[in-house]
Formats: C-alpha cells, structure tokens, sequence
C-alpha cells in the first residue's frame, strides 16, 4: 500500500466527501446498529455515517497510520481500528459494511466482495465506491509518464487500480445477494488550474509513483514533467479554471 497524507487527501475535503454522501444516501437502512467504514482515511466518511445514522455504532479501519492518527483526533470516542481490509475476518456481522474510494487498491475482487457479504447481517448492506477514472488523460498521463526511459526501470510495474466494469460486480454478487444496485456517476469538478489536478493526485494516485523515487530530484522531476504533461490536456476555461471530470462506480448489495 502506499503511504498516506492525511492533510494533502483533505485539500479536496468537498469533493472527496461528496461521492460518500451519494452513496450512503442511497442505502435505504433506516436504522442500522451496527456500521463499519473500511479504509476510513482521516475519518471524513465516517463522519458522513455518523451524519446520516447518528444512533449507529459505529467503527472506522483504515491500513494507514497517519489516517488512523488522523480519524482518532477527528473523533476520539469512535471505534477505530488500524488494520488491512484483506486480512479482516471479524467474528461478528454489521447492518452495513461501507466503503468509500478504498476498495480500488485491493487486488481479486472476487473474492474480496462476496466476502465481505458475508460480514453483513441479514437485512443489510454492503455499500462501495470506487473511482472508475482509468481512461481519463490525468490518469493515462500518469501510466504514459511512468513508462517513459527515465522511469520505467523505477515506476513501470507499480500496482494500478483493481477495479472492473458494473457486470463484474453484477456476476459476482448476484448469485449471493437478494437484490445489487449500480450505477456510474461522473464528477465534473471546478479547480482553480491544472496545478490543482495534480495536487488532487497527490493525495492519491501519485503516492505509490512518488513513494518509489526516494531521491527527492528525481521527485520533483517527475512532479514537473507530469505537470506540464496535465497542463498541456487540461485547457483553461474562459475564468481561467479548469473543469476536471472525474468518474465513480457505486454498488449496494443487500443481504
């Protein structure tokens, strides 16, 4: 996993948060008990189910430490729990497992998804949100880049986002599930200029790229080569901003 800036994830507090509130919105639970968030980060959708289920209980799990440092001071008298979504086995079932842009970093969703149902209690959910972005050019850009001569040898072979198209989930959930609902959902965010879309990436899909080159020259390097890369595809628009479009999948299969 890559390490994690809780501070530089929550520049986008909004715009990261938003996709959190869409999804927890569509789970028609109307008083669930029982809540984990898996890959909490510094707590913001947790605080988002704690909003929407204000008498749950509630845990939030995270793998980072800076996240769970973060999440603890953002609510100390939550549960929170410092672990890896893969290797959680928990003995006890939840009314709704939730997710929120976590699950894309793991590998062999078909395995993972169907069990994670199996920690739902009946009448549940399992509620997840994913960034589905591959094909936009911030994203291909970042693949162009680390596949260029300089990098290749350093950045080439990093682990990618795991995450498939809406049937994937359909056919593996379904056989399992009393009822799955998906759909896909762009945002069109409004930055102040590109500069904007590669911080935003920093707080995400840069950090294993930015991990791997431990020499800070060569960091900057290729910050800077991504950034005139971002800047070349994204046009201003006539305020001087730049509308940065950026794609979701959200699923809730019921126990």
């Amino acid at each position: 996993m890559p390490t994690w800036n809780a501070d530089q994830y929550l520049r986008f507090l909004n715009q990261r948060t938003q996709p959190c509130w869409d999804l927890a919105n569509r789970v028609a639970l109307e008083a669930p008990q029982r809540v984990i968030d898996l890959g909490c980060g510094p707590g913001n959708s947790t605080a988002v189910l704690a909003q929407r289920w204000p008498k749950a209980d509630l845990t939030g799990l995270d793998s980072s430490a800076a996240m769970n440092t973060a999440a603890r001071a953002s609510a100390p008298d939550r549960h929170w729990i410092q672990a890896d979504i893969d290797h959680w086995h928990p003995a006890e079932c939840f009314d709704l497992v939730f997710s929120n842009a976590a699950l894309q970093w793991l590998p062999n969703h078909a395995e993972l998804f169907p069990r994670l149902l199996t920690r739902v209690a009946p009448g549940g959910a399992l509620a997840v949100q994913m960034p589905v972005n591959d094909d936009a050019p911030a994203h291909r850009l970042l693949h162009d880049l680390a596949r260029a001569s300089r990098w290749s040898n350093r950045l080439s072979n990093l682990r990618q986002w795991h995450v498939h198209e809406p049937a994937f989930y359909d056919d593996i959930l379904s056989p399992v599930s009393s009822r799955v609902d998906l759909w896909i959902t762009q945002y069109l965010h409004i930055l102040t200029g590109p500069e904007e879309i590669v911080e935003w990436y920093k707080g995400t899909g840069l950090r294993p790229y930015l991990d791997a080159l431990t020499n800070p020259t060569d960091r900057e390097d290729f910050l800077a080569e991504y950034r005139a890369a971002i800047t070349a595809a994204y046009p201003s628009q006539r305020s001087g901003k730049v509308i940065f479009p950026f794609r979701r999948i959200f699923l809730v299969a019921w126990h």
